[in-house]
């Protein structure tokens, strides 16, 4: 089969590989329909988040189920499902407790409760390197699912794979941003990044009661997308002090959830990467600390941007004196999949709205590269097997 294998920091070039085939007896293998690239999927393209070997990529994508295992009772060939990205085994005490991204089987030759930088990660992840499990992704033809009793959904047969194909990852993740805030309704939430999973967490601000969602990016053809499809107030942090603009807006207080959806690879000035490099540091944690600056006294700080290492003068005196919430990390999507699942299919949010490119699987170099330099205008791109 065709997929789209990363060989270095750069490199990712669609090759034919092996099939995939059944090894477990809850696997099933997918014939894939449609995948995407994500945000986080950048990071390895860089060589920030590190693999040495080859790797199918790929965590955001969805299917016809091709083959089943024989302990396999819940799905059958021909159903069409999405998978969510993290792998879950449904059995272990994280995933018995709706903290299915810890799961303690599915990484089970990198797990460990310590977090390290280079070991004792959380549960595995699709195609997201040896650290995350070393499952290999689904930017392929067809792709092996483990568990699949577990996590794989069954899709509304009246929904398009466009409609249906974000609930994987970054819907979910731009709902847990707000969720984890827990909204009573009125707030002034604060989004900084316009990327997809920025795109996702604006709409489910609204769907959960945000008086104003305010949107915060350095590419004006983000923010004009931003505004476009989800009616958002626009900041661009080269033309105005964002934090100032942010009080402003609040009566002086600062909005009541920041939400980071940026991450560690922010724009950068010369500076920040000589800094970065001086304190043996990944990138830069310059957005967390405008949330921190941003966000109202006793407010909340949302990060679902990755961070993959310490940072110096971490600003725990704000948080401290401000009294700020924070709750990030990897999206629990199993806790959300089939509320989620209703919304669209009810028709109560668009997802397909960001899509800029669709292309065939065999331009998935292209698409990385127009999606990783901002060319094109390129907000999302989904891949066609």
């Amino acid at each position: 089969m065709k997929a789209a294998v990363f060989h270095k920091p750069g490199d990712i070039r669609v090759d034919n590989v092996p099939d995939p085939q059944i090894l477990e007896p809850r696997d099933v293998i997918l014939k894939v329909t449609s995948t995407a690239i994500c945000g986080s999927d950048l990071h390895i393209l860089s060589g920030a988040v590190p693999q040495k070997e080859p790797m199918v990529m790929g965590h955001e994508f969805m299917g016809i189920v091709e083959e089943v295992g024989s302990q396999i009772t819940n799905l059958k060939k021909g159903d069409r499902v999405i998978v969510p990205f993290p792998i879950s085994c449904g059995s272990c005490f994280f995933c018995t407790h709706e903290a299915s991204p810890a799961c303690e089987n599915s990484n089970y030759k990198n797990y460990g409760p310590n977090g390290d930088l280079a070991s004792q990660k959380g549960g595995a992840l699709f195609g997201y390197t040896d650290l995350y499990g070393g499952y290999s992704g689904g930017q392929a033809q067809y792709v092996r699912v483990p568990y699949a009793d577990i996590s794989p959904r069954v899709v509304p047969e009246n929904l398009s794979d466009e409609q249906a194909l974000f609930l994987t990852d970054i819907f979910p993740t731009g709902w847990s941003a707000i969720d984890w805030a827990q909204l009573k309704g009125g707030e002034v939430v604060a989004i900084f990044g316009c990327g997809p999973v920025g795109l996702m967490a604006q709409k489910a601000a609204w769907l959960n009661g945000a008086s104003r969602v305010i949107a915060i990016d350095p590419l004006d053809y983000r923010l004009e997308k931003a505004k476009a499809v989800n009616k958002v107030d626009a900041l661009n942090p080269h033309k105005v002090d964002v934090v100032e603009a942010i009080r402003e807006m609040t009566g002086g207080r600062g909005a009541d959830v920041c939400v980071d959806a940026v991450g560690f690879e922010p724009e950068r000035t010369l500076m920040d990467k000589v800094k970065a490099t001086f304190n043996f540091e990944k990138g830069s944690i310059k957005v967390l600390e405008m949330c921190f600056e941003a966000v109202r006294r006793m407010g909340t700080v949302s990060i679902v941007g990755v961070y993959g290492s310490p940072y110096d003068n971490f600003p725990l005196f704000r948080i401290f004196d401000k009294g700020i919430t924070i709750k990030q990390g990897q999206a629990p999507v199993l806790n959300y999949i089939d509320k989620l699942i209703g919304l669209v299919n009810e028709e109560k949010v668009i997802l397909d709205d960001i899509i800029t490119h669709s292309l065939p699987l065999e331009d998935a170099a292209y698409g990385y590269k127009i999606f990783d330099e901002k060319q094109e205008d390129c907000v999302k791109v989904v891949l066609k097997p």
